[in-house]
């Protein structure tokens, strides 16, 4: 095996190669707030841009500049600053004059206020690297690299980071029509849906599932049937901590559940646990459906040699050289009485990385 440096004529970067192929220190998979986290924070410990590989179909932002923009947060603004200002690498003091910076910092958002800005960063950190608008379809540890296969090509890899993102799970109810996930958290594209003679069942609890039902009632469709298995739950602030942080209702969500959950409901919307036993004549009532029950990792690229990979929810670990990061691979945290849960949130994202950073740029292959 032997390195040289050779000049893409194209980006005017160079690349090293291996037997041939461009080869390098890290590579990042995916360009939503995670991936680009995992970007700077490489930066920032040292590690040089062109060293730096960053694989994305479109660097849009993922799943948040492309699906999620009209959502409103459970985080609040100041958060989304520290976001952005953690990074040196991000250079977020030179950016243009976002609404983000002009916002209550103990309010919360629509998710579309951090999108522009996470976007801007977006733009500066492609040049700096070699950024590959493409998808990782394979992945194999070869002579102490990541062989990574993408659609056109193949680049070898010390290090690869996945922050792949996730996919909304579903039920199965197949006599029902149902409104993507996508589309039910979309006010404005909601409202196209002509729900004026449906009656819409809506499966889950969450803050997602709130926020459906207030763009339902907002569609004005005929009726809602909310089923879910746990009753509502709000996140408690506790002074250093918060109870229910990563499962509890916050913001403007959790202010509406308390009015219209939990106090006097719209005449259109009913509400059932899954357990009830008139469910199966309740549910045929039903001409439409959306799921609200969380989300799956997406399936990650084809690793012969790890056929059922697994990542350590403690410290991101997936195998020598191989890290997961973000909604598909988050950490698991354990609060003052016990209660675990998965920690999802672009702060907690770059908190996390904080702490794993140092052990992963010395768990190479």
């Amino acid at each position: 095996m032997f390195f040289k440096l050779t000049r893409d004529c194209k980006k005017g970067k160079e690349i090293a190669k291996t037997n041939g192929v461009k080869a390098f220190q890290w590579t990042v998979v995916g360009a939503g707030p995670a991936g680009i986290a995992a970007l700077g924070k490489l930066i920032d410990q040292g590690v040089k841009p062109l060293d730096i590989a960053w694989v994305d179909p479109t660097f849009n932002v993922g799943d948040l500049g492309g699906k999620w923009y009209r959502v409103s947060s459970n985080t609040k603004v100041k958060l989304f600053v520290d976001f952005l200002e953690e990074c040196e690498a991000f250079r977020f003091q030179m950016s243009p004059d976002f609404k983000l910076k002009h916002l209550d910092p103990e309010s919360t958002c629509l998710l579309g206020e951090i999108r522009d800005p996470l976007k801007w960063v977006t733009d500066h950190l492609k040049v700096a690297v070699h950024p590959y608008e493409s998808k990782v379809h394979s992945l194999e540890l070869k002579n102490q690299q990541w062989k990574v296969g993408l659609k056109d090509e193949v680049i070898y890899s010390k290090n690869v980071i996945l922050a792949i993102g996730s996919d909304p799970k579903k039920l199965n109810y197949p006599s029902l029509k149902e409104i993507p996930i996508e589309i039910a958290l979309n006010d404005e594209k909601l409202e196209k849906e002509n729900l004026a003679e449906d009656t819409v069942a809506v499966f889950g609890s969450s803050h997602s599932s709130i926020i459906t039902l207030q763009n339902l009632l907002k569609a004005k469709v005929k009726k809602i049937i909310n089923f879910y298995i746990n009753p509502t739950r709000y996140a408690l602030y506790m002074g250093d901590w918060i109870l229910f942080d990563n499962t509890g209702l916050k913001g403007e969500a959790a202010i509406w559940a308390r009015k219209y959950i939990d106090g006097k409901r719209p005449p259109n919307l009913e509400r059932y646990p899954v357990s009830t036993s008139d469910f199966q004549d309740i549910i045929e009532e039903c001409t439409k459906v959306v799921y609200t029950v969380g989300f799956t990792p997406r399936t990650p690229p084809s690793t012969p040699q790890f056929s059922a990979i697994k990542c350590n929810d403690r410290n991101g670990i997936i195998a020598p050289g191989l890290f997961g990061l973000g909604i598909a691979y988050p950490e698991k945290v354990e609060d003052p009485f016990g209660n675990e849960e998965l920690s999802v949130g672009l702060w907690k994202f770059m908190t996390y990385l904080n702490k794993v950073m140092p052990l992963w740029v010395k768990y190479a292959p």
